[in-house]
């Protein structure tokens, strides 16, 4: 334990006391992105955005959590 590290941007959920005392609680650090520069996480957000446009963004609804979850788990 302790090895493991989150890297988020700071926006209000990651940023949150619960959210932070669970980290601790699991014993897992947290890293943050520089306020205002995207560049700090760019694979993840180049990463979601492929995501997005290839398996969410066709695919009007999902018929239930675990098709969605079945889609995205194939395309990772």
């Amino acid at each position: 334990t302790g090895d493991l590290i989150i890297h988020t941007d700071l926006g209000s959920q990651y940023t949150s006391d619960d959210y932070n005392q669970r980290l601790t609680e699991l014993h897992i650090r947290h890293s943050y992105s520089r306020k205002g520069c995207p560049y700090d996480n760019a694979l993840m957000e180049s990463f979601h955005a492929s995501l997005k446009k290839e398996c969410v963004y066709p695919v009007p609804v999902f018929e239930d959590y675990e098709t969605a979850a079945a889609v995205l788990f194939e395309y990772v």
